[in-house]
């Protein structure tokens, strides 16, 4: 007969369940921490007190006005410039690594273009001179508890190896293992798919911060996207889950980079819009801003613009009324270049929507812009990153102070 939890497993839980509270939502007075979490104050003064002795929150007086009179209930903060993670983005168009601290801090960034046609090891390059300049200049007793990188493409969670790069030149590439190497913090490098991260990051502290069941659709050249089920990321059996790009809206229909035809990214990419509008043979790299480019001028009143975004809003909205039957989420949430083409063609989205969906699904779905703008990608990666030590801080912090892993 198996035992319940023991006395270890539940401080191990209530530890990270308060340096979780206090990440996500910001400095909490004891009292507020012991309402929220529902333990009594002298189990938040103890778990507190482990905390700040680890070295990841401290306790302070409240700041500034609103402070009552009588004994003030200490303010629990969390270390953000002492504990930190790695964020990676790698976009099409744009490589970006940041410091986060604990909080979701962005402490340091560094960002720069990215050519298309770059290969592998430039691509390892840039990441490992960005993040080795922005651990030189974090505090000399500062932490860094974890690093994930974001990317466009199919990647296998077993051993973070990505598996197809469209519109990359990558395969079988172990991303994760050679940037820790290159990094020698003695952390792993996790990656992930960019629209996961996505999902997660808008679910954690964007658009979907009070939905439990939602879908993120991201564009970046590719469309990928990412699914939140009862609050929790839907990675499937190898972590390929969320290919919502590569779900057939037109059978026979454009050809897409995958091999397939009529793959909602062959339908409502970015090279299917520049060439709806007449645009993909404008000199320059397309990208982000060429897409905006059209949302603007069909603003302005240009009348291939606006048709060129109604027919990419025809099967985005497709898409979406496969998407709300399928999984019935509370909140679909569009970002990326989806962002810019869900503004510029809401009005189709949500009339393919209404008739394309089943009633009951669509009844109470929203659909919403990304809160967090072009850094959801990263954002979602700082937060897979500082999984582990949300999880189980002391265990965690412990074996990153050790000896042995102190970087060379």
């Amino acid at each position: 007969m198996k035992g319940g939890p023991s006395q270890e497993d539940i401080r191990r839980h209530n530890l990270g369940t308060l340096l979780r509270f206090v990440h996500l939502r910001g400095p909490a007075s004891r009292a507020t921490l012991a309402e929220s979490l529902g333990l009594n104050r002298s189990t938040i003064m103890a778990l507190t007190a482990d905390l700040t002795a680890a070295g990841l929150v401290r306790e302070e007086l409240p700041r500034g006005p609103g402070r009552r009179a009588g004994r003030p209930s200490l303010v629990v903060r969390p270390e953000s410039t002492r504990v930190y993670v790695l964020a990676f983005e790698v976009g099409v168009d744009r490589l970006v690594v940041a410091r986060v601290g604990l909080g979701g801090v962005v402490l340091d960034r560094r960002e720069g273009v990215r050519s298309r046609d770059s290969d592998p090891a430039d691509l390892i390059g840039v990441l490992v001179g960005g993040a080795r300049s922005l651990v030189r200049k974090a505090e000399r007793d500062a932490v860094c508890v974890g690093a994930a990188v974001g990317f466009p493409g199919t990647v296998r969670r077993s051993d973070d190896t990505i598996m197809f790069g469209p519109n990359l030149d990558v395969g079988d590439l172990r991303l994760g293992d050679l940037l820790s190497r290159r990094l020698g913090l003695g952390i792993p490098v996790s990656v992930c798919n960019d629209a996961n991260l996505g999902a997660l990051a808008e679910h954690e502290r964007g658009a979907g911060v009070n939905s439990d069941n939602l879908i993120y659709l991201h564009g970046d050249v590719g469309v990928g996207g990412g699914i939140i089920a009862h609050g929790r990321l839907l990675a499937g059996d190898e972590g390929y889950g969320g290919e919502i790009g590569h779900m057939i809206v037109n059978p026979g229909g454009r050809p897409c980079a995958c091999g397939s035809k009529g793959c909602l990214e062959a339908e409502v990419g970015e090279r299917t819009l520049l060439a709806h509008a007449g645009r993909e043979e404008i000199p320059g790299q397309p990208g982000r801003d060429a897409v905006r480019d059209i949302v603007a001028s069909a603003d302005a009143g240009d009348i291939v613009a606006r048709e060129a975004l109604q027919r990419v809003g025809t099967w985005l909205g497709f898409g979406v009324a496969n998407l709300v039957n399928i999984f019935n989420p509370g909140l679909v949430v569009f970002g990326g270049t989806l962002r810019d083409i869900y503004l510029g063609a809401a009005a189709q989205v949500r009339s393919v929507l209404a008739t394309g969906a089943l009633a009951a699904p669509r009844e109470k779905v929203k659909l919403r812009t990304a809160a967090l703008g072009d850094d959801t990608t990263l954002v979602g990666a700082a937060e897979f990153a500082f999984a582990e030590v949300l999880a189980d801080p002391l265990q965690v912090l412990a074996r990153l102070k050790a000896p042995e892993n102190s970087p060379v």
